[in-house]
C-alpha cells in the first residue's frame, strides 16, 4: 500500500526507534519520580526570602559562610564552617538558618535509570545514539502533527471530536492531541542537551571586569546583610552565592541568578560586574528542567503521562498498521480482470471499507458473476468489464485515501476499448466537514470521462453503518435485477454490558407491523436514550442494533417486524416475563445535548430514543418534535408519551406529518420546510438538531436543511455539521 510522505516517514521512523523510545520510555517512568520523591520532602521555602535574611540568620548560628545554593528540587543548601570549626553542607531553613537535614543521596534505581536513559551504558556512542533517537523523535511528533491535521480537517478542528473506528485508532489520535505537543518539548530538550554534551553549541563564556584595587582606607561597618543588592535580591532568584575566600578587596561575592551573574564588593555591598547569560546559557537551563521536571512535581507528572503515552503510541502504532495491511489486503481473486465482467475498486485509508466490498464481492460470486477486486491505484484497462464500482473513504480534507492517490492521474491516461457503467459507494463521517467529498470528486470524475456511463446515484454511508449499506443494496437489486445475499458480520459483545432483560410488555402489532417492546435488566447496566441494544437469536446469527429509550430504569424499543427479520420476528413474539440476552452499545455523540435547545426530526421507528429523552427528568433546555409517520392510527403507538412529555413540558412543541391519510402526502421533511425560519433561527442560536430514522429521510431532510439555511443564512448545512450541531442516527 502506497503511503503519503507523512505516514510514511511516521512508520519508519517509528519503526527505526522503536526500541530505543521504548528503552527511554520506561527509564524515563522510572526517572520521572525522582524529582516526585525529592519535592515530597519538607525542604521548600518561602519565594519571598531575602538573600539578606537569608545571611543575617546563618551569621548568628555558623561560624563561617562558604556558599549558598539553591538546588534542582528548589531546596537551599549551605555549605558552612560550623563554631565547632567542621566543614559541612546540609538543607537549611532560609528564614531560620537552621538544619533541616542531609543532602539527599541518589538511590542506586535512579543512578541507574538515568545511566541507561543518556548512555545506554555505551558512553559516548550511547549518548549519540540517545540524541539521533531524540532527534526521530521531533521529526515524529511533527509528522504526527500533521497527520492529526490531516485527518481532522485543519487546525480549527484539532480538538474536534473524533470518529471511533477501533481502539487503537481512536486513542492514538486522541492521546496524540494531547501528548504530542508535550513529546515535542521532551524531544527537541533531548536533542538539545546532546548537542551540548557534544559541545555543537556556541561556547559561551562569561567574562567579568575586575577594576583595579582601591587603595582607600576600607569600610568594615556596614554589615553584609544590609547590602542593598542582598536585601533587593529574593533567594528564589538565586541559583548560588559564593562568600569571598579573603578579606582583599579585590576578592568579591558571586552570585549566579537565573538569568545573570553578579560581583559584588564585599565592604561596600556595590555590584561591581553585571553580566547576562547569553541565549544558549538560557536554553540549557530550560532544556535540562523541561527534559527532567526537576524541582516541579505537576512538569513531572506530565514527563510520566509522556513516557506512557509514547509505549502506548508505540503499540497502537503498530496495531494499527498491522491491521491496515491485513484489511487492505486484497484475497485472491478467481477470475483476471480482463476476464472479469464486474470490477470493484477500493479507496480506505484504514482498511476498514475494504470488509464492505469484500461482502459485495462475495455476494457477486454467489452468484455466478466474473468478478475481480482491488485497490483504485492499480486501475487499469478491463477487456470485459461491463460494470465498475467505487467503493472509497474520504481522508483528511477532501483528499484520497493512500491506495487511492494515483488513481485520478491513472483515468486520465488510460483509455478503455468500450463503455462500462459505474456507481460510487462512499464511505465517511457527518462529523468532517468534508463528508464523502472524494467519492464525490471520483463520481464527477467518471462522469466526465467518455468510457464511463452513470448508472446509479453517489450514495453515502456515515461511520461504517451496515443498515446504510443494506439500503445501497436494496436500491442495487433495482437498478441492476439480481438479488443478492449479503452476508451481515457479526457484531463482537461487550460481555461487560451484555445483560439478561425482562419483557415487561410488548403491544401488538399496527397496521404498519411495529410494535413496542419494554425491557427491565435483570442487572443493573449503564444505558442513556440514544444507546443502542445489540440482540441476536442465536450466535449463528449477526446482532441486530435497536435505538433505546431510556423510561425510568426501563429499555422501550420501538420495532418494525419485517417478513425475512429473524430478530424482529423473535422479539414479536417474547411475552411478559420472558427472558432475552442483549447487549448495550454506548453512542454517546447521539446523547441529548445538555446545555442548548434541541429540535428532534424523525419517521416511524426513528422516534424511540427521543421518546426518551423527552421524557428525561434531567432535561433543563426546550425540545421540539417534528416526526413523519404514514396515518394517523400509526401515532396511537407514540401518543401516549408525547402527550405526557408536552402535559410535563419536557417537549415543547410537537408536530406530526402522515404520509398515507390524504391524496397529499405529507413528509416531515414538508415540516422542516413550513418552519424554515424557526429551524433557521434556533441553529443560529446554537441550538442541536438531532435525526433518526431512515437513510433515505435523512438524505431529503439534508437537501431541505442546506437550501433553507443557504437561504435564510446565508450558510451551508455543513457549517453545521462541523459544529456538531446537526447529530444523526439513521440506518
Amino acid at each position: 500500500m502506497t503511503m503519503s510522505i507523512w505516514r510514511f516517514s511516521h512508520f519508519l521512523l517509528a519503526l527505526i526507534s522503536s526500541v530505543f523510545i521504548v528503552l527511554a520510555s520506561v527509564t524515563g517512568m522510572i526517572l520521572a519520580f525522582e524529582p516526585i520523591s525529592n519535592q515530597l520532602q519538607s525542604y521548600g521555602f518561602n519565594d519571598e526570602v531575602t538573600i539578606a535574611t537569608t545571611i543575617e540568620n546563618l551569621q548568628g548560628r555558623y561560624d563561617e559562610i562558604i556558599t549558598i545554593e539553591i538546588d534542582e528540587n528548589d531546596f537551599v543548601v549551605a555549605s558552612v564552617i560550623t563554631k565547632a570549626g567542621e566543614s559541612e553542607t546540609f538543607f537549611i531553613n532560609p528564614e531560620t538558618g537552621e538544619k533541616l537535614g542531609d543532602l539527599i543521596e541518589k538511590a542506586p534505581l535512579f543512578s541507574f535509570s538515568t545511566n541507561l536513559h543518556r548512555s545506554l551504558f555505551l558512553k559516548s556512542i550511547g549518548r549519540f545514539i540517545v540524541g539521533l533517537v531524540s532527534f526521530f523523535l521531533v521529526l515524529m511528533a511533527i509528522s504526527g502533527i500533521m497527520l492529526i491535521l490531516k485527518r481532522q480537517g485543519g487546525i480549527r478542528r484539532y480538538f474536534s471530536k473524533v470518529v471511533n473506528e477501533n481502539f487503537e485508532q481512536y486513542y492514538h489520535v486522541v492521546f496524540g492531541r494531547w501528548f504530542l505537543i508535550p513529546i515535542l518539548i521532551v524531544a527537541l530538550t533531548g536533542v538539545y542537551l546532546s548537542l551540548e554534551k557534544f559541545s555543537m553549541l556556541p561556547e559561551t563564556h562569561l567574562s567579568h571586569h575586575y577594576p583595579e584595587a582601591e587603595d582607600s582606607e576600607l569600610d568594615t561597618t556596614t554589615l553584609i546583610s544590609d547590602f542593598e543588592v542582598f536585601k533587593t535580591l529574593k533567594l528564589a532568584d538565586v541559583n548560588s552565592l559564593e562568600f569571598p575566600f579573603s578579606e582583599a578587596i579585590d576578592d568579591y561575592f558571586f552570585i549566579k541568578l537565573k538569568d545573570r551573574e553578579l560581583l559584588v564588593n564585599q565592604y561596600s555591598g556595590a555590584i561591581i560586574s553585571e553580566q547576562a547569560y547569553p541565549l544558549v546559557t538560557l536554553l540549557s537551563q530550560w532544556s535540562l528542567l523541561l527534559h527532567t521536571g526537576q524541582g516541579t512535581i505537576l512538569w513531572s507528572v506530565v514527563l510520566f503521562l509522556v513516557c506512557v503515552a509514547l509505549l502506548f503510541f508505540i503499540y497502537s502504532g503498530f496495531a494499527m498498521t498491522l491491521n491496515r495491511r491485513k484489511n487492505t489486503r486484497v484475497s485472491k481473486n478467481k477470475f483476471t480482470k480482463d476476464t472479469s465482467e464486474y470490477i470493484i475498486l477500493v479507496g480506505s485509508e484504514t482498511g476498514s471499507t475494504f470488509s464492505f466490498a469484500s461482502l459485495f464481492y462475495e455476494a457477486l460470486i454467489a452468484q455466478g458473476k466474473t468478478v475481480f477486486m482491488a485497490s483504485m491505484n492499480t486501475y487499469t484497462s478491463y477487456k470485459e468489464a461491463k460494470h465498475f464500482f467505487i467503493f472509497t473513504s474520504t481522508y483528511g480534507e477532501g483528499d484520497a485515501p493512500s491506495n487511492a492517490s494515483k488513481f485520478e492521474d491513472l483515468v486520465k491516461r488510460t483509455t478503455q476499448n468500450h463503455t462500462i457503467d459505474y456507481a460510487v459507494l462512499g464511505f465517511g463521517s457527518l462529523q468532517y466537514p468534508d463528508y464523502c467529498k472524494y467519492a464525490e470528486d471520483v463520481d464527477m470524475l467518471l462522469t466526465s470521462h467518455q468510457n464511463f456511463q452513470k448508472k446509479m446515484e453517489v450514495f453515502k454511508i456515515n461511520n461504517q453503518s451496515f443498515d446504510a449499506f443494506q439500503n445501497w443494496i436494496q436500491q442495487w437489486e433495482k437498478a441492476y435485477g439480481i438479488t443478492l445475499q449479503i452476508k451481515p458480520p457479526k457484531l463482537i459483545s461487550d460481555s461487560k454490558f451484555t445483560r439478561q432483560f425482562r419483557v415487561v410488555e410488548r403491544t401488538e402489532l399496527n397496521e404498519d407491523a411495529t410494535f413496542m417492546l419494554r425491557l427491565q435488566p435483570i442487572k443493573k447496566v449503564a444505558f442513556q436514550s440514544g444507546d443502542l441494544l445489540a440482540f441476536r437469536p442465536d450466535d449463528s446469527q449477526a446482532a441486530r442494533q435497536y435505538s433505546i429509550a431510556r423510561i425510568g430504569d426501563e429499555v422501550l424499543l420501538s420495532i418494525k417486524k419485517h417478513e425475512q427479520g429473524l430478530c424482529s420476528s423473535y422479539l414479536s413474539q417474547r411475552h411478559t416475563g420472558d427472558v432475552i440476552t442483549a447487549t448495550v452499545q454506548p453512542n454517546p455523540e447521539f446523547h441529548l445535548s445538555k446545555s442548548s435547545n434541541t429540535i428532534l426530526i424523525a419517521n416511524g421507528t426513528g422516534v424511540a430514543p427521543f421518546l426518551g429523552m423527552i421524557h428525561d427528568p434531567k432535561t433543563k433546555y426546550d425540545c421540539h418534535l417534528f416526526l413523519g409517520l404514514r396515518t394517523q392510527q400509526s401515532l396511537q403507538l407514540y401518543s401516549i408519551y408525547i402527550d405526557k412529555a408536552l402535559a410535563n413540558h419536557h417537549l415543547k412543541t410537537s408536530q406530526v406529518a402522515f404520509s398515507q391519510d390524504t391524496s397529499a402526502k405529507v413528509y416531515v421533511q414538508d415540516l422542516i420546510k413550513q418552519n424554515d425560519e424557526f429551524i433557521a433561527n434556533h441553529l443560529k442560536k446554537g441550538s442541536i438538531i438531532m435525526i433518526c430514522g431512515s437513510i433515505m429521510m435523512q438524505n431529503q431532510v439534508f437537501e431541505v436543511l442546506d437550501a433553507l439555511l443557504q437561504s435564510k443564512l446565508n450558510l451551508s448545512i455543513q457549517h453545521f455539521k462541523s459544529r456538531n450541531q446537526i447529530k444523526t442516527d439513521c440506518y
